[in-house]
């Protein structure tokens, strides 16, 4: 229950939030060009220019996380896909990266969360019963 009130309110911030004020998420359709990056609470998601690494960077400058996609080009970028798959496209546009975590076309949305998780959230496929005149507790950005 606790993953469906957690998953209901990141769907319902990617629907109502633009990008554009959040800058830990990124929507459906929406691209990470190289050297742009998500943040939250000090950690960092960053589409590395020089080498097309998509790399988790922690408060303290370590990486923690990497693509390993080195050598694949430069000026590369991270699309997150309507099918729920986050793909790296070279300068090419060939893709040289993904998450495996397609599925049916929806909305979807990736979230870098304040612990540093990394997390993509996609439509629910079914639910009962029905939410009503419910109260969903959401976290606030400050």
């Amino acid at each position: 229950m606790a993953v469906l009130v957690m998953l209901s309110a990141a769907l319902l911030l990617g629907l109502f939030l633009p990008s554009s004020m959040a800058n830990n998420v990124l929507l459906g359709d929406e691209k990470l060009f190289a050297d742009e990056f998500l943040t939250e609470a000090g950690y960092k998601f960053i589409m590395r220019k020089s080498d097309c690494n998509l790399a988790l960077i922690d408060p303290n400058d370590q990486q923690l996380w990497a693509t390993n996609t080195n050598d694949n080009g430069q000026n590369c970028f991270a699309r997150m896909q309507t099918d729920g798959n986050l793909v790296i496209f070279n300068d090419e546009k060939n893709g040289v990266w993904q998450s495996k975590t397609h599925g049916p076309e929806g909305k979807y949305i990736l979230v870098l969360q304040r612990d540093g998780h990394v997390v993509i959230y996609g439509s629910p496929v079914w639910i009962i019963p029905e939410p009503t005149n419910r109260k969903i507790s959401m976290a606030t950005k400050n």
